[in-house]
């Protein structure tokens, strides 16, 4: 079997066998297939696109590139949830306590983020002492004992994903359905789980900008996992302005803290409660999605699921006491007032510009060797259809180094519309997919 065969077959519009894709994958995961082969191969299937075989086979040949983890000796179900990113996106912080509480286990790998805000593995951190680096024992102990248990994503998950979207990011070939829906189901599938429960965002701020693009993502990575013999399920979810209020990362954990109080944004709660009433029926915890809201509702109410957190928290490291004192989590040295320069209602506001905000101030990582500011952020006063009086607060800014304050308030201001007339209300949950 030749490389050069492989390429031109795809370049001719022909469809790979299992065996060529698994080839390629291991040839070039190993480094005896270059770098200019496989950007041949990457660009021919952008234009030829693959069909779903195809794209099952890529996916499963990345899975098993590197470890396959076995979570055989976790009791129970096992429910994996992926969010395809966005803006305050703080879901995972909220929604895996919740979930455990109600007695699916949690056994999840996060990474760390690259872009406007850290990762769920960067949020965690803003506990003191909170440690990632877990042992295979020590997760699987975890898990057992309390319900839940986050660990860094290990270099030996998917190898062969890391070197092929390195490969992507650089050759113009990253937006391709299969290539994507391949690349995030290729970790899940890795990682273990029984079954998938995968966010898939929406708008302005989210990766996939039109609905229809977010549902075909949605359709082809929940084929993906059926295919492969995990219950999988897609909810689809507006990202055309941030999820809640709070964009920065201890920022962020206060506000899952205070939805673990019964007190978070509206949106937010609501999401967390559609994810993981998803979850709870995957895990057969409950017989439908309103059985398991109430579920879900009652370890808010009776403080179950933020004494999940508190474990949690003290099992990996941290200090439980901040879960109930989050004041003691990393504060900006000054709180500044973002005005609005014009009375009306709050139009629109440009997504993934609140996150680029974020980034400016400290709170994101802009290159892989940066250091992220977990105090800094921002926090919405108002957000689409408020009503705002011209010098109101539209925003906070946490800050630490006053002189990035001037750009980043242009920028805001910038994203924000403000007009006379009140928007339609945007629907939060757009489908699910399943």
């Amino acid at each position: 079997m030749r490389m050069y065969d492989i390429i031109m077959k795809k370049r001719n519009g022909g469809e790979l066998t299992e065996q060529e894709i698994q080839f390629f994958i291991e040839g070039y995961t190993k480094g005896e297939i270059p770098d200019y082969q496989v950007s041949a191969l990457m660009m021919a299937i952008y234009f030829q696109k693959m069909t779903e075989p195809e794209t099952a086979a890529l996916t499963l040949a990345m899975a098993h590139s590197g470890d396959m983890l076995d979570l055989s000796e976790i009791q129970g179900c096992k429910v994996d949830k992926h969010s395809t990113g966005g803006v305050g996106d703080k879901t995972s912080l909220a929604l895996t306590p919740m979930v455990a509480a109600c007695g699916i286990p949690v056994a999840k790998m996060s990474g760390r983020g690259l872009g406007h805000t850290g990762g769920t593995i960067d949020k965690l951190e803003s506990f003191a002492g909170f440690n990632v680096a877990l042992s295979r024992e020590q997760f699987i102990e975890n898990v057992n004992k309390i319900g839940i248990a986050i660990m860094g994503q290990t270099a030996d998950l998917a190898p062969a994903d890391k070197k092929l979207y390195a490969l992507r990011d650089v050759t113009a070939t990253v937006d391709n359905m299969s290539l994507i829906a391949s690349s995030i189901m290729s970790k899940k599938l890795a990682a273990g789980a029984d079954a998938i429960v995968l966010d898939v965002k929406t708008g302005s701020g989210a990766f996939m900008k039109t609905l229809e693009d977010a549902v075909a993502l949605a359709e082809e990575m929940v084929k993906i996992g059926n295919h492969a013999g995990r219950k999988t399920v897609a909810v689809v979810s507006d990202m055309d302005q941030p999820l809640g209020y709070a964009v920065g990362n201890a920022l962020e954990v206060k506000e899952a803290i205070d939805t673990l109080k019964g007190q978070g944004p509206a949106d937010f709660t609501a999401l967390c409660l559609e994810l993981g009433s998803q979850m709870l029926v995957a895990g057969d915890a409950a017989k439908d999605a309103d059985t398991a809201k109430a579920m879900l509702q009652q370890v808010i109410a009776d403080g179950s699921a933020l004494k999940k957190l508190a474990q949690f928290v003290e099992a990996q490291g941290g200090n439980p006491d901040w879960v109930y004192h989050p004041e003691q989590l990393p504060m900006a040295g000054h709180v500044v007032d973002v005005l609005a320069p014009a009375e009306g209602y709050v139009q629109k506001i440009t997504c993934d510009e609140v996150g680029i905000c974020s980034l400016m101030l400290g709170g994101g990582r802009e290159t892989k060797e940066s250091e992220i500011d977990l105090a800094v952020g921002l926090v919405l006063k108002k957000k689409v259809g408020d009503y705002v009086q011209k010098g109101e607060a539209l925003a906070q800014l946490h800050i630490n180094d006053l002189s990035r304050q001037e750009a980043v308030t242009k920028r805001l201001l910038d994203a924000y519309i403000i007009g006379e007339e009140q928007p339609e209300s945007s629907q939060l949950i757009k489908c699910i997919v399943s």
